[in-house]
């Protein structure tokens, strides 16, 4: 039976909550979000409810998360996109490392990726003509 992607994302969250982004505007004031992480995302909603659309941030465009630091009762860590934009997060110290978890699950997607692009590579080069020769070139 094969599941709907709404019904993929509720069933694969690893964790869902508050957490706190800068703004992007001249004052850069921290903003409340409700996001959820899934083992390919983190989407970053506007409101508790999830009424309205959230901002889906994909693993594959995620480059590491970077500069966390602990600061009183706050937790501060920032995203690095693959075009090397910063996205600014923060959340309290009891909520459980956002951080922690956002990294663990980026590390688990590359790994899994790297899985399937060694596989796709190992498949593309069995399927090419001349693969015994160049197998039983190597072979001692």
């Amino acid at each position: 039976m094969k599941m709907s992607a709404a019904e993929t994302s509720s069933s694969n969250v690893l964790k869902e909550g508050e957490l706190e982004k800068r703004r992007d505007n001249l004052l850069q004031f921290w903003k409340r979000k409700t996001c959820v992480l899934t083992p390919d995302s983190l989407t970053i909603y506007p409101d508790a409810q999830k009424k309205a659309k959230g901002k889906e941030l994909k693993f594959q465009a995620i480059k590491k998360v970077d500069c966390v630091e602990r600061t009183g009762k706050f937790v501060y860590f920032t995203i690095v996109t693959t075009d090397n934009k910063e996205i600014d997060f923060r959340c309290m110290d009891e909520d459980g490392c956002w951080n922690a978890v956002i990294t663990m699950a980026l590390i688990d997607f590359q790994n899994r990726k790297a899985i399937q692009d060694f596989k796709s590579r190992q498949e593309s080069d069995n399927a090419s003509p001349g693969h015994q020769d160049r197998h039983m070139a190597r072979a001692p």
